[in-house]
């Protein structure tokens, strides 16, 4: 149950009230956006929330225990703050989302319904609908370490230790020309093998998606051409002459840590670790590896 300010309860005990729904919208990069349903701007804690962006929301869902609770708002993309470019870019990614209840002829009667974060954004045409989520939903993301093969650090972050500054690891490339939003072929001053800058980084420095970060999908150097492959297309077809900085990638596997970053020392991830082969495997005469010899060794 919410306690509400003695004014804002006298205001809905009066039977006549005049209330609207405001959302703030709270990006990583701090900028903060504010849309209501009321049919005029509304302003409070230093934050202006534009009545013509038409958002609507379902249904809000409470439930007991640790679930998590979530509901949708709908809107186009009529409002001057947002854009199918920023949405593509991944600017609003889990950004934090509060749901107001306020008294809009006096924006000091309110009352917070609902935080949360942006979670799944789905677009058609100028139209989009996202889903926020409650907080109980961080509660399902994994902590600490993963007992696993693959290393589970980010590649660059404290606990990995690689320093992906260098040339060796990131490199400024030219569009010379685009198959589709996700395909292009680009030159590069240095020429890196095949696969150097999968599940890497690519992030655009100019031209019309200037900003937009996704993850390489493929890096592929045939017949003296330099092919990369997103894993989710740009806003646009980037043109020729479009910059972006490729950043190198990681498999997550011990091999690619020693023989390509030198930091076999630095791998968070359990190569050695039987798994369900191990299980499952019989003895074989002959076989030194798989005869059981080595589980009786000294």
């Amino acid at each position: 149950m919410k306690k509400l300010m003695p004014a804002l309860q006298a205001h809905l005990d009066s039977g006549a009230t005049t209330l609207a729904w405001c959302w703030r919208l709270m990006r990583r990069d701090g900028t903060r956006l504010g849309f209501t349903d009321h049919d005029a701007d509304i302003s409070f804690d230093g934050t202006v929330f534009e009545a013509s962006a038409g958002m609507t929301a379902s249904e809000i869902k409470d439930s007991v225990g640790l679930s998590v609770d979530n509901l949708s708002v709908e809107s186009a993309l009529s409002s001057a703050h947002l854009s199918d470019h920023d949405l593509s870019a991944g600017l609003y990614d889990d950004a934090r989302i509060e749901i107001w209840r306020v008294n809009w002829s006096d924006a000091t009667q309110r009352v917070l319904m609902r935080a949360g974060s942006l979670g799944e954004v789905r677009r058609a045409g100028l139209a989009f609908s996202a889903e926020i989520r409650g907080l109980a939903h961080y509660l399902q993301q994994p902590q600490g370490r993963l007992f696993q093969y693959a290393c589970d650090a980010t590649l660059d972050d404290s606990r990995c230790g690689v320093d992906l500054a260098g040339v060796a690891y990131r490199t400024t490339a030219t569009i010379i020309a685009a198959t589709s939003a996700r395909r292009f072929i680009v030159s590069t001053p240095t020429v890196y093998v095949s696969d150097w800058f999968t599940r890497g980084l690519c992030r655009m420095t100019s031209g019309t998606n200037s900003g937009a970060a996704i993850e390489i999908k493929r890096h592929l150097l045939a017949n003296d051409q330099v092919v990369i492959e997103l894993w989710q297309a740009l806003s646009d077809t980037p043109l020729p002459g479009d910059l972006m900085v490729l950043t190198a990638g990681c498999d997550k596997t011990l091999a690619i840590c020693r023989t390509r970053y030198a930091n076999a020392f630095n791998f968070r991830g359990f190569p050695h670790m039987p798994g369900n082969d191990y299980v499952i495997n019989v003895a074989r005469p002959g076989d030194p590896t798989n005869n059981g010899a080595a589980l009786f060794a000294p």
